[in-house]
């Protein structure tokens, strides 16, 4: 099995030349975070992912999480590796350091979090649930609350989980059932089952904050009436010691297809009816602080994928330079040909490295508008991040974990029947990265919301601005043989992008049910193009970095040559969703409901 490598010269590369991590280290917040410093954070990352985690990837696959009489127990090895994790400081990266964090943009903490996720996905859910828990306390708890949770849980000595999903309301949250009756100090009672629950209970932590979605007596019908509590696994005494143990426990655990190390509960709250919680964000609020933890899930999902992808790729151009199996056309060697020199398997790994390449650009530049969207000093170019976080949220978690399962899929592909065994490695990867696209709102979620809401935020003004950008670059590329395609695929991209979503819109007012049929290969084709810009943008790094005479020659020409290779044949292939998406919804639903089956 292939030993995973964390990606440390891609992404430097992807930082520095691609997305321009210096417009965010280059504020006054973020003054700290020097190139030395960046490259000495990624690279004992990847350090520690390799050494530490990478080797209870198949060990926890294999064993799984167990539910005992005194809760879940994780998969061997975890423990000990939670500990050093959160001592080396993997949790708190880019944490407030008014509360233990470090400080580092959320850019920087991506790119660790990448590392960590290829190297055990199972392992880095629990990191990711409570990022977002204190991502919501810090936005909508009260100051008492942030003193009571925040150093802890950044510290890494507690950890959070999301609890959204119950058996009758999964996408549609409003139609939760979870009580919270008020009790009068303050306090209420919980009630209720969730399901899903992403380590919902382990003893990685000796506390764990759940934050709970539930209905207050008399509030309103759907999500309106939904408010959001912070549920301790254990009560917090007034010295910040840890007191009883709330009524909150795990149930059962659910049998997952993959990512068997991670613990997915049912979690039981408040069958004895002793479930303390307490209010956060206030009455009837509890969608806008639960959206804060799935924003930044949603983008760490979409990086999960990517992780994934990235995996696969490893794994597969591996095996295809050892496997040898017949004499490939044009070869120069006497005797069997290794896979590798074969055109269909070269087609299937430049799709792979192409397609990860870009999906991680993708990922990295969405990172850097959430962190000038919310830290750049002057108030129209925290506008514009912004708009380019909300435009780019849905494609990063779409896209990246598409792409994490499809090239999972190429990946298992080039292995042949090999990769239908489990002991290469490879239908692990596959298994767990199925998970990405269902996780925190499914991928039509995600489309319908970019359709729905994204490209009419402002009259368009944001994703109309950043069209206007990919263009612009791309007319000032060199007009030479390298960037010919480059700048062919990007003009062509761009202005079916456009056309389409202006047909979208149109919708809006015509046929709503026709703009969100559209929508998810409107998506692939807006993620595409963004994909052709970036790595277009490597590309013409690559080539100035070539011509002031850097030394690494064979990453720098791959670069150009993998740009080329995504515009030339994975780009044609998004335009020619123009037809699909403006297709309308009329064949959707010719057949009657009653007749379909």
């Amino acid at each position: 099995m292939v030993e995973y490598v964390a990606p440390t010269h891609e992404m430097k590369f992807v930082l520095k030349d691609v997305i321009g991590i210096s417009e965010i280290t280059q504020l006054e917040r973020f003054q700290d975070a020097s190139d030395d410093i960046i490259d000495a954070v990624l690279e004992e990352a990847g350090k520690f992912c390799g050494e530490i985690l990478a080797p209870l990837d198949v060990v926890s696959d294999r064993e799984g999480a167990k539910l005992t009489d005194d809760g879940v127990i994780p998969a061997s090895g975890f423990k000990e590796a939670y500990g050093a994790y959160a001592e080396n400081g993997w949790t708190s990266v880019s944490a407030d350091v008014d509360y233990g964090g470090q400080g580092l943009p959320i850019t920087l903490a991506s790119a660790v979090y990448e590392f960590v996720d290829g190297s055990n996905m199972a392992f880095s859910l629990c990191s990711m649930l409570t990022t977002g828990a204190v991502e919501s306390i810090v936005a909508h708890g009260s100051e008492e609350q942030k003193n009571i949770y925040l150093e802890k849980m950044i510290s890494g000595q507690w950890a959070g989980s999301m609890n959204l999903t119950e058996p009758q309301a999964g996408t549609d949250v409003g139609a939760l059932r979870t009580k919270a009756e008020p009790v009068g100090d303050g306090s209420y009672r919980i009630s209720g089952q969730k399901i899903f629950i992403t380590w919902g209970d382990h003893d990685l932590t000796e506390n764990i904050i759940h934050l709970v979605l539930a209905r207050t007596p008399g509030s309103p019908d759907g999500t309106k009436g939904i408010s959001l509590f912070i549920v301790p696994k254990y009560l917090i005494n007034e010295d910040g010691s840890l007191g009883a143990r709330n009524d909150a426990k795990c149930v059962s655990l659910e049998h997952k297809l993959g990512i068997h190390g991670s613990p997915t509960c049912v979690m039981a709250y408040g069958d004895e009816g002793n479930c303390t919680g307490f209010l956060l964000g206030g009455e009837n609020r509890g969608m806008a602080a639960m959206f804060t933890m799935m924003n930044n899930a949603r983008l760490n999902v979409g990086i999960q994928g990517v992780a994934c992808a990235e995996r696969a790729w490893q794994m597969a151009v591996e095996y295809a330079k050892e496997r040898t199996q017949g004499v490939a056309i044009g070869a120069t060697k006497p005797g069997p040909s290794a896979i590798i020199e074969h055109a269909d398997v070269r087609r299937m790994l430049m799709t792979i490295k192409s397609t990860t390449e870009a999906a991680r650009a993708i990922t990295m530049l969405n990172a850097k508008a959430i962190d000038l969207g919310d830290h750049h000093p002057d108030a129209e170019v925290r506008e514009k991040y912004k708009g380019l976080a909300d435009l780019l949220t849905p494609l990063s978690k779409a896209y990246g974990s598409d792409i994490g399962v499809e090239n999972a899929s190429l990946a298992l592909q080039v292995h042949g029947g090999m990769g239908f065994i489990e002991e290469t490695g490879i239908a692990q990867v596959f298994r767990d990265a199925r998970i990405n696209p269902i996780y925190e709102g499914t991928n039509g979620v995600q489309a319908m919301d970019l359709v729905g809401r994204k490209l009419s935020m402002m009259g368009g003004k944001h994703w109309r601005g950043f069209l206007d950008e990919i263009s612009d670059f791309g007319n000032g590329l060199p007009n030479t043989d390298e960037f010919s395609s480059l700048a062919k695929s990007l003009a062509d991209s761009v202005a079916v992008t456009g056309e389409c979503a202006e047909w979208i819109l149109a919708q809006h007012v015509d046929n709503m049910r026709s703009a969100l049929a559209g929508s998810v290969p409107f998506l692939r084709l807006f993620s595409v193009t963004v994909g052709c810009y970036l790595l277009a943008k490597g590309a013409l790094a690559a080539s100035s970095k070539l011509d002031n005479g850097a030394q690494d020659v064979d990453f720098l020409k791959a670069k150009i040559i993998t740009a080329r290779f995504y515009a030339e044949q994975i780009v044609p292939q998004a335009i020619g969703l123009k037809e699909t998406i403006m297709a309308g919804d009329d064949l959707f639903f010719a057949i009657a409901t009653e007749n379909m089956g």
